[in-house]
């Protein structure tokens, strides 16, 4: 009776790398939030009164931001491929993720940023385009999702 208690030879199961999977969801999802927060702004500010006014371009405002949208549930749903089937799939999310840096950059440069605006300072009063918290994070994303996606293919699962 005492050997069947003796520990077999057996080899233990490996389990699946769902970590890059996860990574790369979870990232795609920030990617969608990222979208919607503002990306650039203008501020007219008084010196005398020391207060102002401020309004926002939101990222889904302009169709680069939406472009950005797109390719974060794009990113999401190859990450939950990766995650019901197989890890690897999840490497697919390289490409929504190749296609929101140029859309988060060229917002800037060619859409509804900060590029043809001037900046004014009349000492009392001044004017002047500013690139919001949401931009740099929809871009930090972006480049996350690329980085992600690769290593879901390179990781050994």
């Amino acid at each position: 009776m005492a050997e069947d208690l003796q520990p077999t030879s057996a080899q233990p199961r490996t389990r699946r790398g769902y970590a890059p999977a996860l990574s790369v969801t979870v990232t795609g999802a920030l990617l969608v939030v990222c979208a919607v927060l503002p990306w650039a702004g203008t501020e007219a500010k008084i010196g005398l009164f020391g207060s102002g006014v401020t309004t926002d371009v939101r990222g889904i405002d302009d169709a680069f931001g939406v472009y950005a949208l797109v390719a974060g549930l794009v990113a999401v749903a190859c990450g939950l491929a990766g995650l019901l089937a197989h890890p690897r799939l999840a490497a697919l999310a390289v490409v929504p993720g190749a296609v929101a840096v140029p859309a988060v950059v060229m917002f800037m440069t060619q859409g509804g940023g900060v590029q043809d605006r001037i900046s004014i300072d009349l000492g009392v009063l001044s004017v002047a385009q500013v690139i919001r918290l949401g931009w740099f994070a929809a871009l930090a994303c972006s480049l996350g999702v690329i980085v992600l996606g690769a290593l879901a293919l390179f990781r050994r699962a």
